[in-house]
């Protein structure tokens, strides 16, 4: 009998557990029938007849409330009664010894505090129903604001979250009163509390993050009406690129924001707060960065550019891109020691480090060194600027960009070549002031010089009034060689810098259509072929 008692316990316990469950099933369910019951009078009552359709709606309200208040309540009987089996402390005797030491008075109590809890959850329906319908009276408000729709989606997903987010919290503030009511422990209550916060602290901060979005759409569409105008386009253009930029700043802020007061109701957390303030100064140091850096390249645009003298603007188009990357490279450095400052890290030993790093990579990287010093020397003489027509010994054409390393020239064919500053020897520049566009041709030895000459003094006039490129008339120089079927002319023309080949093109088409109005004859080689029979052939041998 001794070895049956252990399955007696198990066995009363297991009914108990039962009881408990169909006992509390059917106080549940007697309170929603008293409720029915109760709502179903209203309607032989004549002044309440008219509140039929929401008396009915409550009622669902209400049984829907003792379905969650049910499982809640099962839940912890449950938990608790595996806590019990997990001590080995019987569950029927443990409940005996309860029940021995409820006053008289627990019974009163707790009708009482039954009906509280309804009531308020009654009244706490009732208060969310208001707020809603001030939130949706404050949504169509913030729609009509200025008549602004480009963020009228923002707004209502912004609304949609306030309104979860209410009554999420409502619905757990009825939790900790009933939890209260049911004289739960001081600990669970504070750590019920607790999740409160962190769930108001988490649901603010993204219900912010809508609201930081929405402010930044209307400013954004506030400046396209007030602020895109003539005088202001530049920085309109400038600063306007930097707002999906400031967007996702201003999300990580408050991201690192809500996780460090999140961090702060536990205090095993708290220690990694700072870490969260380190964090917010470094994104906003880096988002200040890059309106400074925007800010500079517009000045720089803005002033350095402007210049009604031709080779002006081409030196400071040359200068330009160089003037931006210094002053980048210096403001980001700066914004790097900023953020080292903002870790509490001292900057000094790293930058020394990286002082003796860049002599010992000097040391072996001299021809890189080379390449920088002759770029500066090619833009601060201006040897060549962007835009010229240059020559050197392994390319020619037009230069594109001037580097502190690299030059990179335009090949008339359309090839690209990249060279390295300290490469580049003997140029020969084309657009220094002005250059020569060199016609050479040829005429037979028969013509007449004084007319092919008069011609062509005649085209360069023409070509002079023609062509805007050209700065003087052409100038024939005379006869440059005796060729074997031709004599060849050779003429200039001052032109602008660059324009000397485009310039030469012109004046070839020009004189081969006059020469052949003019019946002046070019040369050119030909070949005579003389067809004999043998017999012939042997009479030229014997001569």
């Amino acid at each position: 009998m001794e070895m049956l008692k252990p399955f007696e316990y198990f066995l009363k316990d297991i009914i108990f557990i039962v009881g408990e469950i169909i006992t509390l099933s059917l106080l549940f369910l007697f309170v929603y029938i008293i409720f029915k019951i109760l709502f179903k009078k209203t309607d032989y009552i004549p002044f309440l007849k008219k509140y039929k359709e929401h008396s009915k709606m409550v009622l669902k309200k209400i049984k829907r409330l003792l379905i969650y208040s049910y499982i809640f309540v099962f839940i912890l009987l449950m938990g608790y009664n595996g806590y019990l089996f997990y001590k080995k402390i019987g569950i029927y005797e443990n409940a005996l010894h309860l029940a021995s030491k409820i006053p008289n008075k627990f019974w009163t109590e707790t009708l009482i505090g039954s009906v509280k809890l309804i009531l308020v959850c009654i009244g706490a329906n009732y208060l969310i129903k208001i707020i809603l319908k001030i939130l949706d009276k404050a949504q169509a408000a913030a729609k009509e604001y200025k008549n602004i729709s480009s963020n009228n989606e923002t707004i209502d997903s912004f609304f949609l979250r306030l309104r979860k987010i209410i009554k999420n919290s409502v619905k757990f503030l009825v939790v900790i009163y009933a939890m209260n009511l049911m004289l739960f422990p001081e600990v669970f209550l504070s750590n019920m509390y607790v999740l409160l916060k962190i769930y108001l602290i988490i649901s603010g901060g993204m219900l912010f993050t809508k609201a930081a979005t929405a402010v930044v759409d209307s400013l954004e569409d506030l400046s396209k009406r007030y602020w895109y105008r003539e005088d202001y386009v530049g920085w309109y253009n400038r600063l306007n690129n930097l707002l999906p930029l400031f967007r996702r700043c201003l999300e990580y802020v408050i991201y690192v924001w809500v996780t460090s007061l999140a961090m702060l109701q536990i205090s095993f957390f708290e220690r990694f707060v700072p870490f969260g303030t380190a964090l917010v100064q470094i994104i906003g140091i880096f988002f200040i960065t890059r309106v400074i850096v925007e800010i500079l390249k517009f000045f720089v645009d803005k002033y350095m550019m402007k210049s009604e003298k031709q080779v002006l603007n081409k030196q400071r188009e040359t200068l330009v891109p160089i003037t931006k990357s210094i002053l980048q490279s210096i403001i980001y450095f700066i914004a790097f020691v900023l953020m080292l400052r903002a870790l509490n890290i001292n900057p000094m030993p790293i930058l020394a480090g990286a002082g003796i790093l860049g002599i010992v990579i000097g040391m072996g990287a001299q021809s890189l060194i080379n390449d920088l010093v002759a770029g500066i020397f090619i833009l601060f003489e201006s040897i060549f600027l962007v835009g010229d027509y240059i020559e050197t010994g392994s390319a020619k054409g037009i230069v594109e960009s001037v580097l502190l390393r690299t030059t990179k020239i335009r090949d008339p064919n359309g090839q690209l070549h990249i060279l390295r500053n300290g490469q580049i020897e003997g140029v020969e520049n084309y657009s220094k002031g002005y250059t020569f566009a060199v016609v050479e041709v040829g005429v037979a030895y028969e013509s007449d010089l004084k007319h092919v000459f008069n011609v062509l003094t005649s085209l360069g006039k023409q070509i002079k009034e023609k062509n805007s490129s050209v700065l003087e008339e052409m100038i024939v120089q005379g006869i440059k060689e005796f060729g074997e079927s031709e004599l060849l002319i050779r003429t200039v023309t001052k032109v602008r810098p660059g324009h000397h080949f485009s310039v030469a093109y012109e004046l070839r088409n020009m004189i081969k259509d006059e020469f052949e109005k003019e019946g002046i004859e070019i040369p050119f080689a030909r070949r005579v072929l003389i067809f004999k029979n043998q017999e012939e052939i042997k009479q030229d041998i014997e001569i």
